[in-house]
């Protein structure tokens, strides 16, 4: 069975300007294009940040994956305009469904330039200031890293459930569609499990007799 990493935005390899950038000034410059967009709840203001957006990702390399984000998310844009345009007009319409495009684009700007290591260790990096809380930067990263890899296997499970039942004329079935990703799920979830405690991952200390 294929996974998704396509829906998440995998690592593209390139030596383009915006790949050498360090995570640091990449994951900075995302919050702040976010942030930027939602603060200023302005239609000319969203226009450039996508303006920008457009170029930096043609500095990758990477502008027909541009548009990605607006395939995968299109029905809920859609639903969420609609509501939008009639609750409160066309221009709020335009303007959230526009920063929520935004925002995407630029995290997945992200993570298409950026490895998924170096990611989990930036990740990881700012978790270490909460150890003195009893947070464990290193479980933390596992978790991660975890999700990371199992999301993108759960919607190819999904996907491939789905055209199976299509296959079969049973795409309206919701027992057909729904209990065999159930059991994928699970014995993924099982498998991955077996994996840590074998390798001693995840265990509980034992307690030693008095």
């Amino acid at each position: 069975m294929r996974s998704s990493p396509d829906l998440l935005g995998g690592y593209r390899p390139s030596r383009s300007p915006v790949h050498r950038t360090p995570l640091a000034l990449k994951a900075s410059a995302v919050v702040a294009l976010s942030a930027a967009v939602m603060a200023a709840a302005s239609l000319p203001v969203l226009g450039l940040a996508l303006v920008l957006l457009a170029g930096l990702y043609a500095a990758a390399g990477l502008l027909s994956e541009a548009w990605q984000p607006l395939k995968l998310m299109w029905p809920v844009l859609l639903l969420l305009g609609a509501f939008q345009a009639f609750a409160a007009g066309p221009g709020t319409a335009a303007l959230v469904t526009g920063n929520i495009v935004a925002c995407v684009a630029a995290a997945r700007l992200l993570t298409l330039t950026t490895p998924v290591q170096e990611l989990l260790d930036g990740l990881v990096a700012l978790a270490r200031p909460f150890r003195v809380l009893g947070a464990d930067p290193e479980r933390f990263g596992l978790t991660l890293a975890l999700m990371m890899r199992s999301i993108p296997f759960l919607l190819g499970s999904a996907r491939d459930v789905r055209q199976s039942a299509m296959a079969r004329g049973l795409e309206r079935n919701p027992r057909a569609l729904t209990v065999p990703v159930v059991i994928k799920a699970v014995a993924y979830a099982q498998q991955t499990g077996d994996a840590l405690a074998a390798r001693g991952i995840g265990e509980a200390p034992e307690r030693r007799p008095r």
